[in-house]
């Protein structure tokens, strides 16, 4: 079953030059794809590529310049009012920096609760028991309800993110460079997460990211962005194993890899 579907999603900007000239460019170009229920999706390339614009368009950050966002069947690309209202409670985001996107005087419940309130939901018991929840399901200590942001770790404080996104029981969350600003331990901790609470609950993501090697942990799908275009799209491993395009080629050929006989080598040497 289809959940979201973008066609041909185009977003240009213009910038004033020193004269007040103006100057346009295309950041995302007839950008088409899908995204099934229950499936990851990741939106793969380099930095520029257009990767994170389109995902705001599809969470209806940015409105696209053209084209048509579908959202279970139904037309979103202009929504306004209570159908903007049911998209967003239904599609949430989790950031690339953590602490960015979190509001620094507020303690972790308010955060937590603030998807809530927004979307006039009460939740079954009280707030405090409710982001308790949210927290143990993320691996956060409960207790720790009343702290700010600052009082947490990195790795800590995208798990917040990960708990707010979760707040509303959504159907699709978009990830974007959710674990690029981690470690590499910590990333791998974060994988896990999003992985389990995808088994839980049955919902869908979108993950941006530029680490190809992370990507294939976590997707069943991988669309490659160039130049603002989708160059490719299929399965992880039709895309890893046998990739069609030579910019998919030049991305799989930058993911390190440790040589056999290199490793040998520094093992007797050492």
């Amino acid at each position: 079953m289809t959940l979201l579907r973008a066609k041909d999603l185009t977003k240009r900007f213009v910038a004033r030059g020193p004269l007040g000239a103006k100057a346009g460019f295309t950041a995302v170009d007839r950008v088409c794809f899908d995204v099934r229920l229950g499936e990851t999706l990741a939106v793969v390339g380099e930095s520029g590529s257009g990767k994170s614009t389109t995902a705001r368009m599809i969470a209806k950050l940015l409105e696209p310049s053209e084209g048509t966002l579908e959202f279970e069947g139904e037309d979103v690309t202009h929504a306004k009012g209570a159908a903007l209202a049911r998209f967003r409670g239904n599609v949430q985001v989790v950031f690339q920096d953590p602490f960015s996107s979190l509001n620094p005087r507020h303690t972790v419940e308010r955060i937590l609760m603030a998807p809530l309130v927004y979307q006039g939901i009460a939740p079954n018991g009280s707030r405090r028991a409710h982001a308790k929840e949210l927290m143990e399901r993320v691996g956060l200590n409960p207790d720790h309800s009343l702290r700010y942001p600052v009082q947490f770790s990195g790795g800590q404080a995208q798990r917040i993110g990960i708990a707010r996104a979760l707040a509303v029981n959504p159907k699709l969350v978009i990830c974007d460079e959710a674990v690029s600003a981690l470690d590499v331990s910590v990333q791998a901790q974060v994988i896990e997460l999003l992985r389990r609470l995808q088994r839980e609950s049955g919902f869908s993501y979108v993950f941006i990211a530029h680490d190809l090697a992370v990507v294939r942990q976590i997707a069943q799908r991988v669309a490659v962005m160039s130049e603002g275009r989708i160059v490719e799209l299929g399965t992880t491993g039709q895309v890893f194993d046998d990739p069609q395009d030579e910019y998919t080629r030049t991305l799989l050929a930058a993911i390190p890899r440790i040589d056999p006989e290199w490793e040998r080598r520094r093992r007797e040497r050492a």
